[in-house]
């Protein structure tokens, strides 16, 4: 595992955030910060917009009004060194099927892997934290909805971003992939990196854990409108 990320500062910050689609109101008058060491969970039922709100802060959805900054400066400032410091996994495994765990591995690294030094014995060590040793050639159309999902999450391991950002990562794991995840997040944090994520699953026994509702925040203001 690599210690680049751990003297790194993670600032980002989002401020009085507005967001819709299709006509409907999303999110208003969203404000928050996560720093070193914080995890964010955020919550709330289907359509409450937490898989936009990811997109926006990974700086992939541009369709919104406020404000998002990394180290004090506007993300569309210093895109490119934030996309360096930010590791964004989508709610989908991620990965070509046609390809095999290794070769998707070194595909998904490779825009870390000259700077940071990731050679093929990391590589091949992460799948084997995943379970995923023995299957390393084998074509990932060829495997289960969860060994697909623990080869996108193996990238955990080897890239050296110290702000994770992740969709519904325990998706269609089993109880071994759940609990090496969970290990991994606190790990992570731990190591002064922080994550922003998007599950049901329920996250617990970690101290900096914030949880933003959805959901909670615009039935509020919609009753405070009324």
């Amino acid at each position: 595992m690599l210690d680049r990320y751990d003297n790194n500062s993670v600032s980002l910050s989002a401020t009085d955030l507005y967001c819709e689609r299709d006509d409907r109101v999303l999110f208003e008058s969203l404000s928050f910060a996560v720093g070193n060491g914080d995890l964010l969970q955020l919550a709330g039922p289907n359509g409450a917009g937490k898989t936009t709100l990811l997109r926006l802060l990974a700086g992939l959805n541009r369709e919104y009004e406020g404000d998002v900054s990394w180290q004090g400066e506007a993300l569309q400032d210093v895109f490119a060194e934030y996309a360096a410091c930010r590791l964004y996994l989508g709610h989908l495994a991620g990965i070509k099927r046609a390809l095999t765990p290794i070769e998707n591995l070194r595909w998904l690294v490779s825009p870390w892997q000259a700077e940071a030094g990731i050679d093929d014995e990391q590589l091949w060590q992460a799948l084997e934290q995943v379970e995923l040793g023995g299957y390393e050639e084998t074509p990932c159309n060829q495997l289960s909805a969860g060994q697909q999902r623990r080869v996108g999450l193996a990238r955990l391991d080897v890239i050296p971003a110290p702000l994770w950002i992740l969709d519904e990562p325990f998706t269609a794991l089993d109880v071994y992939g759940v609990e090496w995840l969970e290990q991994r997040i606190l790990q992570h944090i731990n190591r002064n990196g922080a994550v922003i994520i998007t599950s049901h699953h329920a996250l617990q026994n970690i101290p900096s854990l914030q949880r933003l509702d959805l959901g909670a925040l615009m039935a509020n203001r919609r009753g405070g409108a009324a």
